[in-house]
C-alpha cells in the first residue's frame, strides 16, 4: 500500500475509478469483439437458412391450400362446374388464379377425374393421374410427390352444391423449387445485413477504445491507482460527511464521517437511502434530488446542516453529492424554528378543521378539538346565550355557557359541556371578554381570581394537575361571542409569547363561530317562516284521509310544500309543489305560489287552467323582480278528487307524477301528461288526466327530493317506492313513515315534502239527482221533488229555504241556459249543496235592479239564504252551485226580504 499519512478506516472498499485500461489491452479487446461478432452472426445466419429449407415445404402446403379453398368458395364456381360445358368457364379462371396466385398448376376435374381445365390445354378432358378419393369425403386432401420440375406439394378439394353432393374436384400444386428460390434471395439480404452488422460492431469497439483512451488521458495502471488511493485517503480524512447518491436513490458511497454521523451499517453501500433507516426528513431530502443549503434535520441526537448539489452529465441529472456537518450547538435554534413550524401548521389546520359545518356547537367542539393536544392538554369554548341560538351577543354579561370540552383524558374535573358558568369581573375570562384579549395565568395556584369563582371546583383543578391557563376571547366584527380557555397539565406552562399565537387562534375560531351563528339565525328565520306558510293543520273532510310529511334539507330551509283545499261540491284539491333553491327567497316564495293556488281554487278552475294562471304569475313574478332571483323552475302537481263517483283529474308543470297505491296493494305510476317548470312553459297548453279510484286507494304526492339521491338514479328511486308502498291496507301515517324511512336513511340534502291521501266514496244516499225538462211548467216538479228528498233525509227544517234556491237555479237555468239540464242534490256532511248543471258558458252576477224592473231580484235571494254559492265550468258548460250550513240556518228575518228584493237583482245568463 502506498504511505499517504493516514490511516484508512477499517473495511473501507476501493474502488477503482473507470477507464484504468491500457492501450495494448484496449486492443485486444476490440479485436476479441470482432471475432465473437462475426461467430454469433455466422450462427445466426446458418440456423435461420437450415430453419427456411425445412419451412419451404409448409409454405407450399399452405400456399396450395390456399388457392385451392379460395377457389372452391369463390361466387360462380358450382354453377360453372354443373353448367353443360364446364371447360369454357374454368379453363381462363383457372390459368388466371395459377398466374396471380404464382402456383405450378391449378386443374378441375369432375368427380370421375376427368380434366375440366389443365395448363396444358391439350390434356383437357383426359383422366388426371394420382389419387383423388380422399378428397371426396369433405377435407383437402394433400400430398408430396417428385416430379420432372422437382419435389411438388399437391392439395386436392372437393366442391359441393346446396344439398352436399360433389359436383367437381380442384387440383392445386406448387414446386418446393419455387420457394427455395424466395428463401435464397432472403439469405442473400441477410448475408448483407451480417456484413453490415459485423462493420458496425467494428466501428462500435474502435470508438469505445478510443473513448477509453481519452478517460484515461493515457496514464498506466499503476498511475491511475495511486491517484485514486489519493483521492480515497482525502475523502476519508475530512471531518465533514460525503455522500454520493445516484439517480435511484442508491448511496454508491459515503465517507467515514457520513458513517458516523448518521450512524450507517457497514454494507450501506449499494442500498437505497430509503432502506438505511434514516430519519424520514433526511431521507426526503437525500431523494429529492434537489439542491439545498445549510438545511438542518435532527438525526438521532445530532442536529446535521445537510448540502446537497445534483451532478449532470450533458444536462441530464447522473445523482447528487451530499454534505454534512454536525451542528448540534444550532439545536436550541432548531428547536424554536420546529416550535414556529408546528405552530403555523396548527393554524392552517386550524383553518381547514374549524367551520367545515354552519353549526355554533359542532364549531365550538371543532376549536376545542384541533388545540389538543398540539397546544393544550385541556380546551374549553363558553359561548354567551342568545350565540348558541343564532342571536346577537349581549353586552356587559359575563355569563356564559359551556358549549365544548375536549382534552387528553375525560375524567377532568372542570365543568361540564351545557353548564351554565358566572364568571366574577376579575376572572381570566371575565378579564379576556371585558378587554377583548387573551390573558395569561401562567400558575393558577397563585390566582387568586380565578380561585375565587368557584372555590370547590378550582380546588379539584389544582388538585388534578392543572397548572397553566390562557382565556382568549371569541370575537368577530367587534363583537365578543364568547370565550376560548387553553389549559395544561403536563406541558411546561405557557408564557408570554403563547398568548398571540391563542389570540390568533381564537381570532380565527370567532369568525368561523359568527358565521354558524348567522347562519343558525337566517336559519331559524326560515324555518319559522316556512312553518308559518305551510299548512300547520291540513281540513279534515271526509271524501280523503291524508297524512303529510315535511323534511327540509340538510343546508337549510327549501320550498317544497303542500296542500289540502277543499272545493265546492264536496270535491278536494290536493297540491304539491316544489321552488328552486334553499333558505329565506325560497321560503317567501313558497309562500306566494301557496297563496296564488288558494286564491285560484277559489275560483273553481280546472287543474290545467289553474297550472296555467299559476305559470302567468311567476313569469310576470320574474319580470317584476329587480334582485336577479327568480322564480322560474318552479313546479306544481294539482289534483281535484271528487268522492260522488271517485273521479280524479290531474295536471302537472315539471313536477313528478304521483303514486297510486289501489286497495289490494298494487301499486302504479299513472300517466300524467308534464308540461314545463312554471315560468318557462312559453304559453304552451296544459293536459290534464282523469283517473277512477276505487274507494280505499290511496294516492301519494311528493317532491323530487324523495326519490333522487346522488348514490342512485330515479328509476332506482322509484323502484324502491313501489317496493314500498306495496303493502294493502296501511293506513295514511304508516305509509308516510314506511316511505321515509326506506327512501331516507339520513337527513336529505334536498327538501322532502310528501302527501298521502286515502279516498273514501260518498254514500250513494246522499246523493239524489235527476234532468230537468227544458220546460219552465217543470219547475214546480223538481221544487217538489227536492222536498221530498230533504224529508227522507231528516232535512225538513231548510225545505223552505231549499225550494228557493232550487226554484231560482232550474228557473235561470231554462231561461238563460241551454240543455241538457241537470239538477243535483248532495247531502256531505253539515252541508247540503244543491247544483244545476247545464250546457251554457254564460255565468249570472249580480246587480242591483231598478225600481221599475220586473225581475233580477232571485240571485239576490240565494246570496242571501246560502253560505256561498258560485260558478264551476266544465268543458260541456257549467254548474251553479249553492251551498247551505246545516249547523247555522239563515236567521228567520232575512226570511222575509221584501224591502231587500226591490234593491237588488240579477242579470240574465
Amino acid at each position: 500500500m502506498v504511505e499517504s499519512g493516514y490511516s484508512s478506516r477499517p473495511g473501507s472498499v476501493r474502488r477503482r475509478l473507470p477507464g484504468l485500461v491500457p492501450r495494448s489491452v484496449a486492443g485486444q479487446v476490440l479485436l476479441l469483439q470482432v471475432v465473437v461478432a462475426l461467430v454469433l452472426i455466422a450462427a445466426t445466419v446458418l440456423l435461420l437458412v437450415v430453419q427456411s429449407r425445412h419451412q419451404a415445404v409448409d409454405e407450399a402446403r399452405d400456399r396450395s391450400l390456399g388457392v385451392a379453398t379460395a377457389f372452391r368458395d369463390a361466387p360462380g364456381t358450382v354453377d360453372a362446374m354443373r353448367s353443360e360445358d364446364p371447360s369454357r368457364v374454368l379453363q381462363p379462371s383457372s390459368e388466371k388464379i395459377r398466374k396471380d396466385a404464382r402456383v405450378g398448376y391449378v386443374v378441375t376435374f369432375d368427380p370421375k377425374g376427368i380434366r375440366w381445365s389443365h395448363p396444358d390445354p391439350s390434356r383437357i378432358g383426359g383422366h388426371v393421374t394420382g389419387s383423388f378419393e380422399p378428397a371426396l369425403s369433405g377435407k383437402p386432401f394433400q400430398e408430396t410427390f417428385d416430379s420432372a420440375l422437382g419435389r411438388a406439394v399437391d392439395t386436392t378439394v372437393a366442391v359441393f352444391d346446396e344439398e352436399r353432393k360433389v359436383v367437381g374436384l380442384i387440383s392445386v400444386g406448387i414446386y418446393v423449387k419455387s420457394v427455395n428460390d424466395q428463401v435464397a434471395h432472403q439469405s442473400a439480404a441477410l448475408f448483407g445485413i451480417a456484413g453490415g452488422a459485423l462493420l458496425l460492431a467494428a466501428a462500435g469497439s474502435a470508438v469505445v477504445s478510443r473513448r477509453l483512451r481519452r478517460q484515461t488521458r493515457g496514464l498506466a495502471p499503476a498511475e491511475m491507482t495511486r491517484m485514486y488511493e489519493h483521492h480515497d485517503a482525502v475523502l476519508h480524512s475530512v471531518r465533514e460527511g460525503v455522500l454520493i447518491i445516484d439517480d435511484r436513490g442508491v448511496l454508491t458511497l459515503a465517507n467515514d464521517e457520513g458513517h458516523r454521523l448518521l450512524n450507517l451499517p457497514p454494507d450501506a453501500e449499494q442500498r437505497p437511502v430509503s432502506e438505511l433507516g434514516l430519519a424520514p426528513e433526511i431521507t426526503e431530502l437525500l431523494v429529492s434530488g434537489r439542491s439545498s443549503s445549510d438545511e438542518v434535520h435532527a438525526s438521532g441526537d445530532r442536529l446535521l446542516a445537510v448540502n446537497l448539489r445534483t451532478v449532470e452529465r450533458r444536462g441530464v441529472p447522473t445523482g447528487s453529492v451530499a454534505t454534512l456537518r454536525d451542528t448540534t450547538e444550532l439545536r436550541e435554534l432548531a428547536g424554536r424554528a420546529e416550535t414556529a413550524r408546528s405552530r403555523l401548521q396548527l393554524l392552517y389546520d386550524a383553518g381547514t378543521r374549524i367551520g367545515t359545518t354552519l353549526d355554533v356547537k359542532r364549531t365550538a367542539e371543532e376549536l376545542a378539538g384541533v388545540a389538543v393536544p398540539q397546544f393544550a392538554e385541556f380546551v374549553t369554548v363558553e359561548l354567551f346565550e342568545p350565540v348558541l341560538r343564532g342571536e346577537e351577543p349581549p353586552g356587559g354579561s359575563t355569563e356564559m355557557r359551556r358549549a365544548a370540552a375536549t382534552g387528553v383524558r375525560a375524567d377532568h374535573p372542570l365543568s361540564p359541556v351545557g353548564e351554565l358558568l358566572h364568571f366574577p369581573p376579575t376572572s381570566p375570562s371575565a378579564r379576556g371578554v371585558a378587554e377583548g384579549r387573551a390573558v395569561l395565568a401562567a400558575d393558577l395556584s397563585a390566582s387568586g381570581s380565578w380561585r375565587a369563582q368557584d372555590p370547590e371546583r378550582t380546588r379539584r383543578v389544582l388538585h388534578y394537575g392543572i397548572h397553566s391557563l390562557i382565556s382568549a376571547p371569541l370575537q368577530a366584527r367587534g363583537v365578543v361571542l364568547g370565550s376560548v380557555d387553553f389549559w395544561r397539565k403536563d406541558m411546561e406552562p405557557f408564557d408570554a409569547e403563547d398568548l398571540s399565537f391563542a389570540e390568533e387562534l381564537a381570532a380565527r375560531a370567532g369568525v368561523a363561530i359568527d358565521n354558524a351563528r348567522r347562519y343558525t339565525q337566517e336559519h331559524a328565520t326560515a324555518v319559522t317562516l316556512q312553518r308559518s306558510l305551510l299548512p300547520r293543520v291540513l281540513p279534515e273532510h271526509s271524501a280523503l284521509e291524508v297524512a303529510h310529511r315535511y323534511l327540509p334539507a340538510q343546508p337549510g330551509v327549501g320550498g317544497d310544500w303542500y296542500d289540502v283545499i277543499p272545493l265546492p261540491g264536496a270535491r278536494v284539491a290536493l297540491v304539491v309543489g316544489d321552488v328552486v333553491g334553499h333558505g329565506l327567497h325560497a321560503a317567501a316564495t313558497m309562500g306566494r305560489l301557496r297563496t296564488a293556488v288558494h286564491n285560484f281554487s277559489a275560483l273553481d278552475l280546472s287543474p290545467d287552467e289553474l297550472l296555467a294562471h299559476l305559470d302567468d304569475l311567476v313569469t310576470r313574478l320574474d319580470e317584476e323582480s329587480g334582485t336577479g332571483v327568480g322564480v322560474s323552475g318552479a313546479t306544481c302537481l294539482y289534483a281535484v278528487y271528487d268522492p260522488v263517483g271517485g273521479r280524479c283529474t290531474l295536471a302537472r308543470a315539471g313536477h313528478p307524477g304521483p303514486a297510486l297505491v289501489l286497495p289490494d296493494g298494487s301499486v302504479s305510476y299513472p300517466e300524467v301528461p308534464v308540461a314545463p317548470p312554471l315560468g318557462v312553459s312559453e304559453g304552451l297548453p296544459m293536459e290534464t288526466t282523469e283517473l277512477d279510484l276505487p274507494e280505499g286507494s290511496s294516492l301519494v304526492l311528493f317532491t323530487d327530493g324523495l326519490i333522487e339521491r346522488r348514490d342512485r338514479d330515479l328509476g332506482e328511486g322509484l323502484d324502491l317506492l313501489r317496493r314500498t308502498l306495496a303493502h294493502p291496507g296501511r293506513a295514511p301515517h304508516d305509509i308516510c313513515r314506511a316511505v321515509l324511512d326506506a327512501m331516507l336513511g339520513e337527513r336529505p340534502t334536498d327538501d322532502v315534502a310528501l302527501l298521502v291521501a286515502r279516498t273514501h266514496l260518498l254514500d250513494p244516499r246522499r246523493v239524489a239527482s235527476r234532468e230537468v225538462p227544458d220546460d219552465p211548467n217543470a219547475v214546480s216538479g223538481i221544487r217538489a221533488e227536492a222536498a221530498r228528498v230533504l224529508e227522507s233525509w231528516g232535512l225538513g227544517a231548510i225545505a223552505f229555504t231549499t225550494e228557493l234556491i232550487v226554484s231560482e237555479l232550474v228557473t235561470n237555468a231554462i231561461r238563460y241556459g241551454a240543455p241538457p239540464i241537470r239538477f243535483r242534490l248532495l247531502h256531505h256532511e253539515d252541508t247540503l249543496i244543491c247544483e244545476v248543471a247545464d250546457a251554457s258558458s254564460t255565468a249570472p252576477h249580480l246587480r242591483r235592479a231598478a225600481t221599475t224592473d220586473e225581475g233580477g231580484r232571485g240571485l239576490f235571494i240565494i246570496a242571501r239564504i246560502a253560505q256561498r254559492w258560485g260558478t264551476r265550468y266544465t268543458p260541456r258548460g257549467k254548474v251553479i252551485w249553492a251551498e247551505q250550513s246545516l249547523r247555522t240556518p239563515p236567521p228567520e228575518e232575512e226570511m222575509d226580504g221584501e224591502a231587500l228584493l226591490e234593491q237588488w237583482s240579477d242579470e240574465g245568463w
